[in-house]
């Protein structure tokens, strides 16, 4: 059964500091189809784990100033949005392993 991103989901879903002392939610595996929802998070995360979903589109992320590492391995992202940088300033680390992603064309907007 597919998941959506709801503020219930983002509450429960499990939150801890990872091995470089960075906040980090972890939304791996619920089948989630597409990002939304996420200004429920706060903006308090460095890390947000989203691998192991069926996200296709890297796109509508709120503004998330503290974001630095977005985990995305192992989803069917086959294009990214124009406003990612806007959304996420500091997004320095993005993990796109075994997506759809077929060339770099691909990421353009």
């Amino acid at each position: 059964e597919k998941m959506r991103i709801t503020p219930d989901l983002v509450l429960c879903a499990p939150q801890f500091t990872n091995p470089l002392r960075e906040r980090e939610i972890k939304l791996r595996a619920f089948k989630i189809p597409a990002i939304e929802n996420l200004g429920a998070t706060q903006d308090q995360f460095d890390t947000v784990d989203l691998s192991d979903n069926e996200i296709r589109k890297l796109e509508n992320f709120p503004l998330l100033r503290r974001v630095k590492t977005l985990l995305l391995s192992n989803n069917l992202i086959f294009r990214i949005g124009e406003d990612l940088n806007d959304s996420l300033p500091a997004l320095h680390t993005l993990m796109l392993a075994n997506n759809n992603i077929l060339n770099l064309q691909d990421l353009l907007p």
